[in-house]
């Protein structure tokens, strides 16, 4: 009875979400922006800051920017967070039918791209570093686009018939989705043959993290990645694609900036402290690209969840 339950709920989601599919679809490009910034204005203004998270975003931007901000300038950036996350879902939707090769021009500006080309045309293998800032799909289905396939590792969802969509939306301009959970056997393949995998950096990683300053403040950031550098001797391009301002909106569509922030060469750092190293240079360039569009960031993660010290903590309580 409660497998039939969670089907019934799951099929349920994903009509829901197909219409919605269906209805962005027809609309034209201002008027869904227009539903987004609606919903954003609902979510920021009506529904009670504990169940928008608001406190989280505040601390957050709070750590990150400290004095930098008053607390009317912190309230505006998290209402245009949030405008920015469903215009982000808007974009998604009609990503497919919007952006293909021929227009590609007309949609996308790019900075540091001869550098990013050499990059993949290296014959190294090369990590895509990137996190919960700008259209990280956008900046995925790009690189397909144009030859460059890659894995991609995401979170499996629950529904599986939405995790079935999102797999073919990723998939569809030649990339392969990698599933977080055991997708160690996966990344090593592909590294080995000199391929490219996409990774986003930002998350919390809990006591066994390497310890990195993230806005000045240390954070707990996941070893995998500079390990698997080292391990492969890679190259690692960290970059997003973030939405361009108003002013520089000249198509039907939205523009976006689909930047190469850093190249960072793993043979660089292979001292003693070469994995502390790597990781706080790739979270410090991770850091200079939110700065150049703060709001176009998500700022709900917690991502000062772990303090420093707290496995050393944790032993000590329990002797």
């Amino acid at each position: 009875m409660g497998m039939d339950r969670r089907r019934l709920r799951y099929l349920a989601e994903y009509s829901f979400f197909q219409l919605f599919v269906f209805v962005l679809n027809c609309l034209p490009v201002k008027t869904a922006f227009a539903v987004a910034d609606g919903f954003a204005w609902v979510l920021h203004h009506l529904v009670p800051r504990k169940l928008s998270r608001y406190e989280i975003a505040r601390d957050n931007l709070k750590t990150a920017f400290g004095d930098e901000l008053t607390e009317a300038e912190i309230n505006q950036l998290i209402y245009r967070m949030w405008r920015h996350l469903f215009r982000l879902v808007c974009e998604i939707i009609q990503l497919p039918r919007r952006l293909r090769l021929y227009n590609c021009a007309d949609i996308l500006d790019f900075y540091q791209r001869e550098e990013c080309v050499a990059a993949l045309c290296s014959g190294r293998p090369v990590i895509l570093l990137g996190g919960h800032f700008g259209n990280w799909e956008v900046a995925v289905n790009t690189f397909g686009h144009f030859g460059f396939p890659m894995g991609v590792v995401a979170r499996e969802l629950d529904n599986p018939w939405l995790q079935n969509w999102f797999k073919r939306f990723r998939e569809s301009t030649g990339n392969s989705l990698i599933l977080k959970e055991g997708a160690g056997s996966e990344l090593t393949e592909i590294l080995d043959r000199g391929g490219m995998v996409s990774l986003l950096c930002d998350q919390d990683a809990g006591r066994s993290g390497v310890f990195v300053d993230f806005f000045g403040r240390p954070a707990s950031t996941f070893k995998s990645i500079g390990l698997l550098a080292l391990q492969y001797n890679a190259l690692v391009v960290v970059g997003g694609a973030f939405r361009l301002p108003a002013s520089q909106q000249t198509g039907r569509w939205t523009r976006f900036n689909v930047a190469t922030q850093d190249i960072i060469d793993a043979a660089d750092f292979q001292g003693a402290n070469g994995l502390a190293e790597l990781t706080q240079r790739f979270t410090s360039s991770l850091e200079m690209l939110i700065r150049s569009a703060p709001e176009q960031y998500f700022w709900v993660h917690r991502r000062w969840k772990t303090p420093p010290g707290a496995r050393r903590i944790k032993r000590a309580a329990a002797a």
